[in-house]
């Protein structure tokens, strides 16, 4: 066997995987347009990020969040009980601090017992009202945010070296990957076309 027939598969695997290595790099590069002869490249995630921030947008709003899963999530039960203890705080602060300051007169004839029967009538109707005023503020912040357009500006902001270094970080044992299986299957194409040789001969 000539030493010319064992370099083919060693050929063969450096071409595989450079072509992948190539592939991959088209990914992202060239990033702005470029014309080599007829031809006009460039990189697949910088031709289309708009379109990609585009989609992203709409399945974010769609999917992802919604404004009836955040409102629910506040309006929990468990999640209000969570904020009962500083509103507790607020309402006795007021009625021991603010009101003397503003009706001195009135906290002369305001002892503890009337505190305590004021902030418990206070947290009650608290209690009561700041579900529909959560639900209120989270109907009024929907109208006026529209969540697929912020992540559409957002992405389509990102600039093409930010893009590619959050796809390397996340994607990085992939195309590693990608590029050894070029190489392999390369190798193992050498391997067949000695055996074809061989065979033929």
């Amino acid at each position: 066997m000539s030493t010319v027939l064992l370099l083919i598969p060693l050929i063969s695997a450096f071409i595989g995987w450079f072509t992948n290595w190539i592939a991959i790099k088209m990914l992202f590069h060239p990033k702005q347009p470029t014309r080599i002869l007829f031809f006009t490249i460039q990189g697949i995630f910088p031709k289309r990020q708009q379109q990609f921030a585009e989609k992203l947008g709409k399945l974010v709003s769609a999917e992802l969040i919604s404004f009836s899963d955040i409102e629910q999530k506040l309006t929990h039960p468990d999640n209000l009980k969570k904020l009962m203890p500083l509103v507790d705080q607020k309402v006795d602060d007021f009625l021991r601090v603010k009101l003397s300051d503003v009706f001195p007169i009135i906290s002369m004839f305001i002892g503890e017992n009337t505190i305590q029967q004021l902030k418990g009538i206070f947290m009650n109707e608290l209690e009561e009202i700041l579900p529909e005023l959560i639900r209120n503020y989270v109907r009024n912040l929907e109208s006026q945010l529209d969540l697929e357009q912020i992540v559409v500006e957002k992405v389509s902001r990102f600039s093409s070296d930010k893009i590619e270094s959050l796809l390397n970080q996340i994607m990085s044992t992939e195309f590693r990957f990608i590029e050894i299986i070029g190489g392999i299957l390369g190798f193992l194409i050498g391997i067949i076309q000695i055996l074809i040789t061989l065979i033929s001969q």
